[in-house]
C-alpha cells in the first residue's frame, strides 16, 4: 500500500524499503506499515507513570510483538515534579535505545516521545484523572516547554492561557491534542486556527455532543486539520459511532490509537491503581470501582480489527488510520508508510488479520 490502497506484488527491502513491485500472482497475506501508537499509558503490568527506563523498553518489546513498531509513552496528570520524573525517565529510554539500535538490531518498538495527558485539563472532564488539573500559563507552562522529549500534549482549550499556550507549544514542535475538554465548538475551532492538529480520543471525557450546542465533538467530526484519534475497542465508542465517526471524517481524517494501560496483557482479576483509584478489568476494559472507564486493554492490531470488522473501513484505510496518520501528525516521513526509503517496519497479516510476522527496520522479530 504505497499510496494508502492494496496493491498485489513484491516488498523488497534491506533496513529500508528498496522498491515495491508489482505481481497479481503473489499470495494472499496483507503487508502493512508497523502500527504508531499516539496513547500507551501502560500495558504487560508495566505503568509508564512509575516505569524506569529499562521497564519502558521491556513495555517496547512487549509493543513490537503486537504490531506496533513506534509508540509515544503517555504521562497522565500528576504533580509537576512527578511528570518531570516521567519524563527524564523517558527521555533515558530514548537515549538508551537510539544507541542499541546504532550498536545492535533492536527488537522493540521505537519510542517517539512523550505523550502528556494533562495536567492541563478540564476539572469536569477528569475521567479516571486525579484532580489535579493546572492552567496552561505562567510557571506550570514553563515546567512543561523545557522538557525535550515532549512530542504531544493533550490540553482542554477553553481554559485560562490554553490558546497562547497552544501556540507556544506548537512554535516548541509540539503537537497539541484537544482533550479532557467541555469546550464548545467555537472554542474547540479557536484552537485549532490557534495550531492544535488533534483531538484526544474522541466522544470520551468530552462535553456530550448536542444538536443545539454541539461542542468539540462536533469540531472532532467536521473536515479540519486536527485528527480526530479513537479508541476503537467497541466499548470506549460503539462500533455504530465508530462507523459514523468514520463516514464523517475518512481515513485521512482519523487515528486509531489504543489509551491501553498497565492492565492490558495481565489476568482479567488484577486490581492496580489507575489514575486516582483503583481499577480492574470489566466488560471489556478498565474501569474505577464505579464504573468510569480508565483506559483499554486492545492492541493496535485488534483496533484495526475492530475497523474492518464493524465499520465501512478498509484494511488500508484502517492501516493509514494506525500507521500512516500518527506519522504525519508527528512530522515523520520515514515511518507508517510502504514506499520507497520508508523504514522497513513491517507488519504481515495473513487474510484473515492474524499476525504473522513484525519487521523492524528489516529484522524479523516475530
Amino acid at each position: 500500500m504505497p499510496d494508502g490502497s492494496l496493491l498485489r506484488g513484491h516488498l523488497n527491502f534491506t533496513d529500508r524499503i528498496t522498491s515495491i513491485d508489482p505481481d497479481p500472482h503473489v499470495g494472499d497475506d496483507y503487508i502493512l506499515p508497523g502500527f504508531i501508537d499516539l496513547q500507551v499509558n501502560g500495558s504487560h503490568g508495566i505503568d509508564v507513570m512509575s516505569a524506569p527506563p529499562d521497564s519502558l523498553l521491556t513495555l517496547a518489546r512487549h509493543l513490537a510483538r503486537e504490531g506496533t513498531t513506534g509508540w509515544l509513552p503517555t504521562a497522565v496528570t500528576a504533580p509537576l515534579e512527578k511528570i518531570a520524573r516521567v519524563h527524564r525517565n523517558i527521555a533515558n529510554a530514548i537515549e538508551t535505545s537510539s544507541h542499541n539500535s546504532a550498536e545492535t538490531n533492536s527488537d522493540y518498538a521505537a519510542i517517539l516521545g512523550m505523550h502528556l495527558e494533562g495536567p492541563f485539563i478540564s476539572p469536569l472532564r477528569l475521567g479516571a484523572h486525579p484532580q489535579l488539573n493546572l492552567d496552561p500559563r505562567g510557571e506550570a507552562l514553563d515546567t512543561i516547554l523545557a522538557m525535550d522529549a515532549l512530542r504531544l500534549i493533550t490540553l482542554a482549550p477553553e481554559l485560562p492561557g490554553a490558546l497562547d499556550a497552544t501556540m507556544r507549544l506548537t512554535a516548541r514542535n509540539v503537537v497539541v491534542s484537544l482533550g479532557h475538554t467541555n469546550a464548545t465548538l467555537d472554542e474547540a475551532n479557536a484552537a485549532i486556527a490557534a495550531g492544535a492538529r488533534m483531538f484526544t480520543h474522541t466522544f470520551n471525557a468530552m462535553r456530550p455532543l448536542n444538536h443545539r450546542d454541539p461542542g468539540v465533538i462536533a469540531a472532532a467530526l467536521a473536515p479540519s486539520r486536527a485528527f480526530a484519534a479513537i479508541i476503537p475497542d467497541g466499548v470506549h465508542v460503539h462500533p455504530t459511532i465508530l462507523n459514523l465517526a468514520y463516514r464523517a471524517r475518512g481515513r485521512d481524517g482519523m487515528i486509531l490509537v489504543t489509551d491501553k494501560v498497565v492492565l492490558a496483557g495481565t489476568a482479567e482479576a488484577s486490581s492496580v491503581s489507575v489514575g486516582r483509584a483503583p481499577a480492574t478489568i470489566r466488560d471489556g476494559a478498565v474501569r474505577l470501582a464505579n464504573g468510569t472507564l480508565a483506559g483499554s486493554i486492545i492492541s493496535m492490531l485488534d483496533g484495526l480489527r475492530m475497523m474492518v470488522e464493524n465499520t465501512d473501513a478498509t484494511i488500508a484505510d484502517a492501516a493509514v488510520m494506525a500507521s500512516t496518520n500518527p506519522a504525519i501528525l508527528l512530522g515523520l516521513t520515514d515511518r507508517g508508510r510502504l514506499q520507497p526509503k520508508a523504514r522497513a517496519d513491517i507488519i504481515v497479516l495473513s487474510p484473515n488479520l492474524e499476525l504473522k510476522s513484525v519487521l523492524i527496520s528489516g529484522r524479523e522479530i516475530i
